[in-house]
């Protein structure tokens, strides 16, 4: 704001306090007009009405409401085309003159309206003016915040500029160069120019080596020398540069472009076919072959064992990527990062083999103890893996053979019936018997499916096996302590019950003169029965070769048995000779009725010359 506005404002502010003190001082409204018949309070509410606008001064002019607001506008405004100034005069020129330097103590009604009019008018330029000040401080604000984004925006505009020059000038200079990072065959040729790389490429050839990295760490060399290596020019490069996106160049700061090419080299092939041949890595002596990954039973689980990778090499493979590493002027080749070597089909996360060993797995759980009192056989986990197996397809396999080798073992181990045995007679004579149909022997048949079936099931139990013949014990003589003994050369009986003799007594026994001899061997009795009629073999005529009526008989081996025979004159001695039986053993009476009372069904017999 200037110094002119400045001053008005304080014209303004000094009248408008001179009127004021002016009309506090005036008796112009204390009621002392008789002939209208007002009083002081209908002046003072006639003044106030008169400032706040209202229409009193309209009646007290004597002008009407209409015309006086159209002057007071006009009025106002051409006070404000002249300005605060103007107002400051007009309030100094409408003073009442000066009498002794005071104010005179009466005024006319109309001077009194009109220095009213003035305040009020005066308050209304005061607002304008303050307004117009309050808007001209926003508009310079806006301004200057405009102006100020103006700066922004150029140098904002010049920053981006400069940017998009430099990046276009650096994608211009990429369009002849390589990128940032930029390796073709392991060696870095960042920015720079195809004259620049093949000038690299001259001066290497003549001392290149090919370095073979081997997987167990040792390395062999293949000098470019040994076959004729030398540099040819070519478009390869060319065509490198022209298929890298220049425009994106930026990218090559993260990204590291690594290119593998064959650059313009020729070569004796005949002598590197030599070379490589006489590598000691494609001696087949020094290589291995890779083992698969594979199930394999260890501390009660089957778990998987890891691969093994070998130094086998594929020789097409191999030949082929010497070739592309020379093609390529490439300086090292680890053949273990390139295939060179006849890899494991099956590795240790191989779904193939994680899915066999769980499979495996699953047939460990039954547990099944064979009862051969007072020995037992156990099939466990331990004994079971060796059953399950897996192919080279990890297809799993139960090997039914094992579980039949396993059952005819636990056979040959506690099969009794038929072997020979070590025995020691009633008289304490030390014998050897051979034969007879007495004795353990397991149905090996049935074994092997009971077998299976615990296997399958996962079941844990102890049971006997399952026996075609059953013995009285697997300690010592499987005949236990009670049994019969026939002594063929004595002809003499005993009964052992218990271990001690309770019954004795001559016997006949068959003719061996006329081929009935009764047998040797050890067997068990088959049952027994009264009153029963033994009957040779029947002839053509329907009748039978003999049929001898008996009270007590007892067979153990067939036809054979024991029996009473009261048309012996006497037993024991050599009786049997001459006057021998079809082969049973004939007893007297009443020994017969004793035996009949001691023996039952199952009682081994053993009989031994």
């Amino acid at each position: 704001m200037g110094n002119k506005d400045k001053k008005a404002e304080e014209v303004d502010s000094r009248t408008k306090t001179e009127i004021q003190d002016g009309l506090d001082k005036s008796n112009a409204f204390k009621g002392t007009d008789d002939d209208n018949g007002t009083s002081h309070k209908k002046n003072t509410r006639k003044k106030r009405s008169d400032r706040a606008g209202v229409s009193a001064h309209d009646d007290i002019s004597g002008t009407s409401g209409s015309e006086k607001s159209k002057r007071i506008r006009r009025e106002d405004s051409q006070r404000k085309e002249k300005g605060p100034s103007a107002d400051a005069s007009e309030v100094r020129r409408r003073k009442p003159p000066r009498e002794g330097g005071k104010r005179p103590d009466r005024r006319n009604k109309g001077e009194e309206y009109d220095e009213i009019r003035v305040l009020e008018e005066l308050d209304l330029d005061e607002e304008d003016n303050m307004e117009k000040r309050g808007t001209k401080r926003r508009k310079r604000k806006k301004d200057k915040n405009r102006k100020g984004m103006k700066i922004a925006a150029i140098v904002f505009g010049s920053i981006l500029g400069v940017l998009i020059l430099a990046y276009v000038g650096v994608a211009l200079y990429f369009d002849s160069h390589f990128l940032f990072f930029t390796k073709i065959n392991g060696t870095d040729f960042s920015t720079k120019n195809i004259e620049q790389v093949e000038s690299y490429m001259k001066k290497q050839v003549s001392d290149y080596t090919l370095t073979l990295d081997k997987s167990d760490g040792g390395q062999e060399t293949i000098n470019g020398s040994d076959i004729a290596i030398e540099y040819v020019s070519g478009n390869k490069l060319k065509k490198i540069m022209e298929e890298q996106d220049n425009f994106l160049w930026i990218k090559s700061l993260w990204e590291h472009p690594e290119i593998e090419a064959e650059i313009g080299v020729k070569y004796d092939a005949e002598a590197l076919a030599e070379v490589v041949a006489n590598l000691s890595c494609m001696n087949p002596e020094n290589q291995t072959a890779s083992v698969d990954a594979y199930p394999a039973f260890q501390e009660g689980q089957f778990v998987v064992v890891p691969e093994v990778v070998g130094t086998q090499i594929d020789t097409e493979v191999f030949n082929a990527k010497v070739a592309e590493a020379i093609n390529g002027f490439q300086p090292t080749l680890k053949l273990s990062e390139i295939g060179c070597y006849i890899l494991p089909r099956f590795v240790s996360d191989s779904p193939e083999v994680v899915a066999a060993k769980d499979a495996m797995n699953s047939y460990l759980g039954a547990n099944i103890t064979y009862d051969f009192n007072p020995y037992t056989e156990v099939v466990d986990a331990s004994v079971i893996s060796q059953w399950v197996s897996a192919d080279g397809e990890m297809n799993v396999m139960f090997d039914e053979g094992a579980v039949r080798a396993f059952v005819k073992a636990l056979a040959e181990k506690y099969d009794t019936k038929g072997k020979t045995r070590n025995f020691t007679t009633a008289t304490g004579n030390a014998v050897t018997i051979e034969g007879g149909s007495y004795g353990w022997r397991i149905d090996q048949e049935a074994e092997y499916n009971a077998l299976i079936a615990n296997i399958q099931n996962g079941e844990t139990v102890t049971r006997e096996a399952n026996y075609a013949n059953r013995a009285a014990s697997h300690e010592g003589n499987d005949m236990g302590s009670t049994y019969a003994e026939v002594d063929l050369s004595t002809q003499q009986m005993y009964f052992i019950q218990n271990g001690q003799v309770v019954l004795q007594s001559a016997i006949v026994t068959g003719n061996p003169n006329k081929g009935n001899g009764t047998p040797q061997g050890v067997y068990s009795l088959a049952y027994k029965a009264l009153d029963q009629v033994l009957r040779g073999t029947k002839q053509p005529d329907g009748s039978y070769e003999y049929e001898t009526p008996v009270k007590y008989w007892m067979p153990f081996n067939g036809g054979i048995g024991f029996h009473d025979a009261t048309w012996q004159s006497s037993f024991g001695g050599n009786r049997y000779q001459t006057h021998g039986s079809h082969g049973c053993v004939n007893l007297p009476y009443d020994i017969a009725s004793q035996l009949y009372q001691l023996i039952s069904a199952g009682t081994p017999v053993v009989c031994h010359y």
